[in-house]
């Protein structure tokens, strides 16, 4: 083959890399880059117009009602992930050691049915079921156990039980992913050094399925603190949540710098959280 067709090979195969990847730097460019840019511009401006302006962020550090609907998030959130992981553990376990194999791919779709409603359709499940006169109340009524509807409907409760019923099921699959990859051969030989069940997982099994549970459990903290349907459905706005503050001034005030502002610094929330769950996700930071 002559000088010129091997450096023409050589171009080729440099620019096939590009050729593929350019579609998804596109897109990525398009619909996540530019728009992250423009609200952060947005936020340095001020509502009737004008720029370099820091107003929207202190706005967010001295308005009590801005700071309390960050922490409210962050307790919703942290109260989620921790019931989700406590409740999923079991679950995936159960899924991954106890079931026989040839059932295991049924008992996971079955697992995964919530995946297949509509959102908002669960959402408005659980508000029929808590509701003044919903199922529960109605049971609870019914045999005596209280005199008067409880208020479940319209709380935090209500929220964290939406939230809860979707995310249990998220991380089931990472961490039962991660137990299928678990060789037996570890638990044999925790035995045979004279470990009994108990120091075994806590020793074992439970350090190996730790990344796992962290990619679920970060999986859980990002989709659940950016979330504005179950809280607006199930919280009924008792309670305001960092999601619900952002449309609030978009659809009530207008007010797109500092939604903008708020929008950026609910996402510095999320980098903290991933730079924090980096080491457990195996991710290398530079």
């Amino acid at each position: 083959m002559s000088a010129a067709g091997n450096s023409e090979g050589a171009r080729t195969g440099r620019a096939l890399p590009w050729a593929l990847v350019t579609p998804a730097l596109g897109w990525t460019l398009l619909f996540f880059v530019l728009p992250f840019v423009a609200m952060g511009l947005s936020s340095f401006t001020a509502q009737e117009g004008g720029g370099g302006t820091l107003s929207n962020y202190s706005q967010f550090f001295t308005n009590p009602a801005y700071w309390q609907a960050m922490v409210n998030s962050l307790q919703v959130t942290a109260i989620v992930t921790v019931v989700s992981v406590l409740l999923a553990y079991p679950f995936a376990w159960i899924l991954a050691q106890q079931i026989p194999e040839r059932w295991q791919r049924l008992a996971l779709m079955l697992a995964v049915l919530p995946f297949w409603t509509s959102y908002v359709v669960r959402s408005y499940s659980w508000l029929l079921v808590l509701a003044q006169n919903g199922v529960i109340n109605r049971a609870l009524t019914g045999i005596g156990v209280v005199s008067e509807p409880l208020q479940l409907a319209n709380t935090r409760l209500a929220t964290v039980t939406g939230f809860v019923h979707f995310f249990v099921m998220l991380l089931t699959l990472t961490i039962f992913a991660n137990l299928k990859q678990l060789s037996p051969s570890y638990r044999k030989a925790a035995a045979d050094l004279g470990a009994g069940p108990v120091r075994t997982f806590l020793h074992v099994i439970l350090p190996l399925t730790l990344p796992g549970i962290m990619v679920g459990a970060f999986l859980t903290f990002v989709l659940c603190i950016g979330d504005y349907i179950t809280p607006q459905i199930l919280g009924g706005n008792n309670e305001l949540l960092m999601p619900q503050l952002v449309m609030m001034q978009i659809g009530r005030r207008g007010d797109f710098p500092l939604a903008s502002a708020l929008s950026i610094i609910l996402m510095a929330v999320v980098t903290i959280a991933y730079l924090a769950c980096a080491r457990w996700l195996k991710i290398e930071r530079t």
